[in-house]
């Protein structure tokens, strides 16, 4: 039997296969199946393997695209998500400045 993926959202296991999508029956969450991310090998600045729903700290300042503010060193990022991009490829929400999108040469693994 085929596995399917967790929901990227709940962590649910009883996702299903609707026509091209994977759907939740927990939290109804829908995503393609072409945009599944369980193929993505995407390591943090230490080599270590990342996958959704990871939490992981900011190893420099990064100054915010459009504004002067900074998140600092040492910051808890919680619950990311990654994506299919070659440079910012986590999407997170990072507490203070809302939803962004960082490089994973910029975190490490808690």
């Amino acid at each position: 039997m085929n596995q399917l993926p967790n929901c990227s959202e709940c962590q649910s296991k009883y996702t299903y296969q609707d026509q091209e999508i994977y759907v939740c029956p927990e939290c109804y969450y829908e995503w393609s199946i072409h945009n599944s991310t369980d193929h993505l090998i995407i390591r943090d600045i230490n080599g270590n393997l990342l996958k959704d729903g990871d939490d992981v700290t900011v190893i420099k300042d990064l100054k915010v695209k459009g504004s002067s503010n900074v998140v600092k060193i040492g910051t808890k990022i919680k619950n990311i998500k990654l994506l299919d991009k070659p440079d910012h490829n986590i999407d997170c929400k990072v507490s203070g400045f809302g939803a962004m999108r960082v490089t994973a040469l910029f975190v490490k693994k808690v």
